[in-house]
């Protein structure tokens, strides 16, 4: 989602529609051409937070810094020391990566203020009502109010799901998994073509569907950008009625869709729901795109690959993940990132 803003209450204003929800305690780089990465980070409060943070980021913004590359380092929190002090040591590492920060705002969500100019304003309701009608024009679905919420979203009645499970195994053990996998592209089809949700039927006999990687394969093939939104739809609903003995292949489908629909925060999310005991080597193909900035439009060029890395990895492995959060949606790099952890 692209935005042209004329002052710093729009600029705060449109945050939440790029990272697609409110930031709280937060620092967030937006680039101010194409090449960078949006990022969302934890707001750290130590010295130690503020060099993990730069750990964790400089190497996705070293392997995309170019020749005159401009960012905005904006701050969400009521605690105006850390975050000036957590926006001049990441303005400064990001100086050695030849990337300048002439930009570092904050804001309390009432107040900001501009740190290099200390200039000083309100964020005004109008501006934020005057970026959410324009954003809905273009069709895109307004931010959730918080990251929190955005994961709650992927939670829903799993019982019903749960219950035909065993009359799902038993159907399948009786088809082949060629069968299977027939009858899930073309329900898949069906989906693109109606959106219509899968009836709980369906959608057990879909999750079963999923446990036979080679069918599992062929649908993450018919993943392209122009059929992204309809398999984000799918992906979604299937996550949140997925009991957790099926949900790794729904949630892991969902991270790899939302990624390339540019959506990190979501993607992210989305991995989260991968059960513990039931790591997929898909989810840690999603999560290393996130942690290393692949832009979405890089897909066609790394898909051999990535794919081939996915068969050979035993589903038993399980992607190390961050500790302090943080999220790199894709407007810029298509990635979002948590490097150190939940």
């Amino acid at each position: 989602m692209d935005f042209v803003v004329q002052s710093p209450d729009e600029l705060l204003a449109a945050v939440p529609h790029v990272l697609g929800f409110k930031p709280e305690e937060s620092i967030v780089l937006v680039p101010f051409r194409p090449g960078l990465p949006v990022t969302r980070v934890d707001l750290p409060r130590t010295a130690a937070d503020r060099e993990e943070v730069w750990e964790a980021l400089s190497g996705p913004y070293g392997r995309h810094a170019r020749p005159g590359a401009r960012l905005a380092i904006l701050c969400f929190s009521e605690d105006r020391c850390s975050a000036e002090l957590a926006s001049h040591h990441l303005s400064n590492r990001l100086e050695t990566l030849g990337i300048n920060t002439h930009i570092r705002l904050w804001t309390d969500g009432d107040r900001w203020r501009e740190f290099n100019t200390g200039q000083t304003g309100l964020q005004t309701r109008a501006t934020a009502e005057r970026i959410a009608a324009a954003t809905v024009l273009t069709g895109a679905a307004q931010p959730a109010a918080s990251r929190a919420s955005l994961a709650a979203s992927m939670v829903g009645d799993r019982e019903p799901i749960a219950q035909l499970l065993p009359l799902a195994r038993a159907a399948a053990e009786a088809s082949t998994s060629a069968l299977e996998r027939n009858w899930a592209l073309d329900r898949l089809e069906q989906f693109h073509a109606n959106g219509n949700r899968l009836s709980d039927v369906d959608g057990a006999r879909m999750l079963v569907a999923l446990e036979t990687i080679s069918t599992r394969d062929a649908l993450w093939e018919d993943m392209s950008r122009e059929n992204r939104t309809s398999h984000v739809a799918l992906w979604n609903d299937l996550t949140r009625r997925a009991p957790s003995e099926v949900r790794a292949a729904p949630a892991s489908m969902l991270g790899f869709a939302s990624w390339l629909h540019g959506d990190g925060a979501r993607a992210w999310c989305a991995l989260d729901q991968v059960p513990a005991d039931r790591p997929s080597s898909m989810a840690a193909i999603v999560a290393s795109a996130l942690q290393n900035g692949l832009h979405p439009r890089d897909w066609d060029q790394h898909q051999t690959q990535m794919r081939q890395i996915a068969a050979e990895l035993d589903e038993s492995f399980v992607p190390k993940s961050p500790g302090r959060q943080r999220d790199i949606p894709g407007t810029q790099s298509g990635t979002d990132r948590r490097p150190l952890g939940r």
